[in-house]
C-alpha cells in the first residue's frame, strides 16, 4: 500500500514496484490505507507529509489489534530537509511502531533493497508464526500419545534434568502436579534400590548409551511396585544427545513369577538330595514338583508374553550353541600336532555336517518367520508326493503302513519344490513319533475350491490343491493345539528335537498363499491338512535342446569380480575361487565394483556379490551391471535377505550361505558355461 497523496511520489514508487511484480495499491488518506490493512497487505510506503496532522487513531487501533507474532512494517520517505523533526513529528513516527526512514530524494536501488529486506522480514514472521504452530500441534501429539500409553512416560534433558511426566506418573505415585524437575524421582524408588538406579542412571547420562534398570517404586498407597524403567537418547545429525526419552512399565507380575519359579527350582534341587534314600519316595515328590514348576512356567509364559521375541532368541541361541560347541571342539582337537589321520577326518566330517545342521536350522527359521527366499515353479503335486513317499519309508520303519489315495487327472501346484518336501518330510516324521513307530499314515490329495476357515480366519475362496497326512497316533491334547506351530514348541525330550519342523510347514504354507489345518479327534489320532494355491498344468517344451560345443577345461577359468564388504568372507571366498581355477578382483562394496567393471583395461567374466551390502546392495548392483555391462553374467549369495525374502530373486543366480565349495563350483561352472555358449 501506498499513501503518497502530494506530488508524484506515489506514481514513481507505484510503477518501480510493479516492474518488480510487486502488487501496489495506492490510498488516498489514512482512512483508505486501513482499510486496505483490513483486506490484507505486507508493507505499506507512507510519505511523511501525509502523515502531518492527520487522525492517526484509525491506524493505531489497527495496529493495536494485531496479534502478537505480528509486527508490520512500514517505509516512511522523509521529506529531505536539513532541519530536526519536531517532537511531536517523532512521536507520531514512534506511534507506528516498526518503522523504516527514508529520506528523499530516493536512489530507485537502494529503495528497493529496503522494501526488499521489509518484505522479506515480514514473510519470516509468517514463517514463524508457522513454525510456533506446528511445535504446538506437535506437543499436542506428544502429549496425546504419552497419555493414551499404559506405561509411565518421562523425559529429560541432555544433563538427566527430568523436566516431564504423564498422568500416568501422577496417578501411580500420588504426587500432585508441579512435581517433576531435579531428582525427586529418587525419593520414591526404594531404599535397597535406590543406589544402584542413580548411579546407573548418572552413568548413562555421562556416556549417552541407553538406560535399562528394575527397581521398585512407591505407589500412592505406600506399596513399592517392581517396574522396569528404559531411557533412550535422542541425538542430533552430530551425534550429540539432544534430549532422553523414557518409560516405567509394571512388571510385578513378572517378578512375581521369576521368584516363583526361582523357589521351585530351589525346592526341587533340596528335594533330590534330601531324599535319594527312597527312590519311589523321591520320584514321587519329584513328580509333584514337576506339576508346580510346570504351572510356575505357565504363569511366566503368560506373564513374559512382552519378551516373546527374547524367548524365541533364547531358543535359536540353545540350538546354535549346541552346533558351535560341535565345530568349536573338532577345530580345537584339529589343532592337535600327533592327530591322526583318521580322527582328523572324523573331525572335519563332524565339522561340515554340523554346518549343515545349523544352515537347516536357519532355513527353518527364516520359512516360519516367512523370511525364506522361495523358488516357486508348478509341479505335478501327486508326482512329487510319490517321489517323497519312497524317501518316508525307511524313515517312518516298516511297521509303519503308507496309504496314497492321490487324485487323477494329476493336479498341479505352484510353491517351491524342496520346501514342499521338506514339509512333507516333517509331517511324515512327527505322525511316526505320534505312532510311536507303528500305526497307518494316509496321504490323500484332492482339489477345493475354498480354502476353509483356519485358526479364526475367513474361509477364502480360489482354485487350492489339499494335501491331507493323517496318522493313528496318539492325537494332540486341546491345550497344545494353539501352540504346535510356535517355533521351539516340541512334547519331545531333550535332544529328540528342535520344535521347527511344524514351524517350517506353517511359514512355507503361509508364504506360499496356502495354509496349514490341524484336526485331532479324540483317540483318532490327527490330520493335518496343507492347502497350496493350484495351478494350470505346465507347457511341456519337446524343442531338442541345443548342443553345446563349449570344452570343459574352458569353463573352469576366467575373471570374477567378487564384491563383499565383510573383509574374512572376502578373503575366503577370493581363496575357494582362486582354488578353484578363477583369477579374482575383491571389491569392498558396489560403488568401488562399478568403478573396476568401468575400467577399460579390466575384463571380468562373471561378478560374484553379497546381496546385504551397506550403501548399494547386491540386488540393486546387479540391475545395473546387467544394464550397463549387459555380456557378464551376476551370481547373488546371502545368508538372509529381506529384499529377496519378499519379491524373489529377480532373475538372478543365488546361492544361499552357507554354500560348500562343490555347490558353488558346480553353480559358477554352470553359469560359465552357459556365457560361453551365448558368446559363440
Amino acid at each position: 500500500m501506498i499513501l503518497a497523496p502530494h506530488g508524484r511520489d506515489g506514481a514513481v514508487i507505484g510503477e518501480l514496484l510493479s516492474a518488480k511484480a510487486q502488487v501496489v495499491e495506492r490510498c488516498a488518506d489514512i482512512a483508505a490505507l486501513v482499510a486496505a490493512l483490513e483486506v490484507g497487505g505486507a508493507l505499506a510506503i507512507v510519505a511523511e507529509e501525509a502523515l502531518g496532522h492527520t487522525d492517526l487513531a484509525p491506524l493505531q487501533a489497527w495496529l493495536a489489534g494485531q496479534p502478537p507474532w505480528s509486527d508490520f512494517p512500514f517505509v516512511v520517505l522523509g521529506h529531505g530537509r536539513r532541519e530536526a523533526r519536531a517532537m511531536r513529528a517523532l512521536e507520531r513516527l514512534d506511534s507506528l511502531g516498526n518503522v523504516i526512514l527514508l529520506e528523499r530524494p530516493l536512489h530507485a536501488e537502494g529503495f528497493l533493497r529496503t522494501v526488499g529486506s521489509a518484505l522479506g522480514a515480514r514473510r519470516r514472521q509468517y514463517e514463524a508464526r508457522a513454525r510456533v504452530a506446528e511445535l504446538r500441534e506437535s506437543e499436542t501429539k506428544f502429549r496425546a500419545i504419552t497419555e493414551s500409553m499404559p506405561q509411565i512416560v518421562w523425559s529429560a534433558g541432555p544433563d538427566g534434568e527430568h523436566d516431564f511426566y504423564n498422568e500416568r506418573w501422577f496417578a501411580f505415585t500420588g504426587i500432585p502436579h508441579g512435581f517433576g524437575s531435579g531428582h525427586g524421582w529418587r525419593d520414591l524408588v526404594h531404599a535397597d534400590d535406590r543406589s544402584e538406579a542413580w548411579s546407573t542412571w548418572r552413568h548413562s547420562v555421562a556416556t549417552g548409551d541407553d538406560y535399562t534398570i528394575e527397581y521398585r517404586l512407591r505407589r500412592d498407597d505406600g506399596r513399592y511396585i517392581w517396574v522396569l524403567s528404559r531411557a533412550t537418547a535422542i541425538r542430533d545429525g552430530h551425534g550429540n544427545v539432544l534430549r532422553w526419552m523414557g518409560t516405567c512399565t509394571d512388571i510385578e507380575e513378572i517378578v512375581a513369577a521369576r521368584e516363583t519359579l526361582a523357589r521351585s527350582r530351589e525346592e526341587l534341587t533340596q528335594l533330590i538330595e534330601t531324599r535319594t534314600e527312597d527312590l519311589q519316595t523321591a520320584l514321587s515328590q519329584l513328580q509333584a514338583e514337576v506339576v508346580e514348576r510346570e504351572r510356575a512356567e505357565a504363569q511366566l509364559r503368560q506373564s513374559q508374553k512382552l519378551e516373546a521375541v527374547g524367548q524365541l532368541t533364547g531358543g535359536v541361541a540353545h540350538d546354535f550353541n549346541n552346533l558351535l560347541t560341535v565345530i568349536g571342539s573338532s577345530v580345537d582337537l584339529m589343532r592337535k600336532p600327533d592327530l591322526p589321520e583318521e580322527r582328523r577326518r572324523r573331525y572335519m566330517n563332524a565339522i561340515t555336517e554340523t554346518v549343515a545342521r545349523a544352515s537347516k536350522l536357519t532355513g527353518q527359521l527364516l520359512a516360519f518367520a516367512r523370511r525364506q527366499p522361495l523358488k516357486p515353479e508348478v509341479f505335478d503335486v501327486g508326482h512329487q508326493v510319490e517321489n517323497v513317499a519312497e524317501l518316508i519309508r525307511p524313515l517312518v520303519g516298516a511297521r509303519v503302513r503308507i496309504d496314497l489315495h492321490l487324485c487323477s487327472p494329476a493336479c498341479f501346484a505352484k510353491a517351491d519344490i524342496g520346501q514342499f518336501e521338506t514339509s512333507l518330510v516333517n509331517l511324515a516324521v512327527n505322525a511316526r513319533d505320534a505312532m510311536s513307530d507303528e500305526g497307518r499314515l494316509s496321504i490323500k490329495l484332492a482339489e477345493v475350491d475354498t480354502m476353509p476357515s483356519i485358526r479364526g480366519q475367513a474361509a477364502k475362496p480360489g482354485a487350492f490343491v489339499a494335501l491331507s497326512i493323517a496318522d493313528t497316533g496318539s492325537g494332540i491334547p486341546t491345550d497344545t493345539m494353539d501352540t504346535i506351530f510356535e517355533p521351539f514348541f516340541t512334547t519331545k525330550e531333550v535332544g529328540k528335537g528342535t520344535g521347527l519342523g511344524l514351524s517350517q510347514v506353517f511359514g512355507f504354507a503361509k508364504q506360499s498363499g496356502g495354509d496349514i489345518q490341524v484336526a485331532s479327534p479324540p483317540g483318532s489320532g490327527a490330520i493335518f491338512t496343507l492347502y497350496l494355491p493350484r495351478a494350470d498344468a505346465p507347457v511341456v517344451d519337446t524343442a531338442e535342446p541345443e548342443a553345446t560345443h563349449v570344452q570343459a577345461a574352458n569353463v573352469h577359468h576366467g575373471e570374477v569380480l567378487v564384491v563383499e564388504d565383510n573383509d574374512a568372507v572376502g578373503q575366503f571366498s577370493t581363496e575357494m575361487l582362486s582354488d578353484l581355477g578363477y583369477h579374482t578382483t575383491w571389491a569392498a562394496n558396489a560403488t568401488e565394483a562399478l568403478a573396476l567393471l568401468a575400467e577399460p583395461a579390466r575384463r571380468f567374466d562373471l561378478v560374484f556379490s553379497d546381496v546385504i551390502m551397506p550403501g548399494m546392495n547386491g540386488v540393486e548392483l546387479a540391475h545395473i551391471v546387467q544394464e550397463r555391462f549387459p555380456g557378464i553374467p551376476i551370481v547373488l549369495t546371502s545368508g538372509y535377505s529381506s529384499v529377496l525374502a519378499a519379491e524373489g530373486r529377480h532373475g538372478f543366480e543365488l546361492i544361499q550361505k552357507p554354500y560348500s565349495v562343490e555347490a558353488l563350483s558346480r553353480l559358477l561352472h554352470k553359469v560359465m558355461a552357459e556365457r560361453a555358449a551365448l558368446l559363440q
